[in-house]
């Protein structure tokens, strides 16, 4: 049986890419850690359906500045999902899988480019995400 595809808002398929085992509280990094690391990187995990969406997503579940179907920080969110929806060239509602989404970031996002497009974030100063995005630029 076909799992439900997971729904991720626009910038999480950055995130998810950049994932290192951080995150807002325990339970969303154990949350994040079941998505990330249990599907998309498991054996296989190239083939699972995710599906954009325009509120919180499976990942917010657990996140502690999730209010409803929105976010504490709904602005800087907003414009986040606007700059990775454009990069990624996402439509509402798009099914793809990881590794669809993989392949859009490979060819839309160049290494050196997320200082602009993950503009007011606060995990870009980590380097977790640029490391993971050169990573994947690597990959042949």
């Amino acid at each position: 049986m076909m799992n439900a595809p997971l729904k991720f808002r626009p910038h999480h398929f950055l995130c998810a890419l950049g994932f290192q085992g951080k995150g807002y509280s325990e339970s969303f990094t154990e949350n994040m850690h079941a998505i990330v690391v249990d599907q998309l990187r498991a054996e296989g995990g190239d083939e699972r359906q995710i599906q954009t969406v325009g509120m919180t997503d499976d990942i917010c579940g657990p996140c502690p500045k999730r209010r409803g179907r929105l976010c504490s920080n709904q602005p800087k969110i907003k414009a986040l999902d606007r700059s990775h929806a454009a990069a990624l060239q996402l439509s509402a509602n798009e099914v793809l899988t990881w590794g669809e989404a993989k392949a859009r970031i490979k060819k839309h996002v160049p290494v050196g480019s997320l200082k602009q497009v993950c503009a007011g974030c606060q995990w870009l100063e980590y380097g977790m995400c640029e490391a993971a995005l050169t990573a994947l630029h690597e990959t042949p």
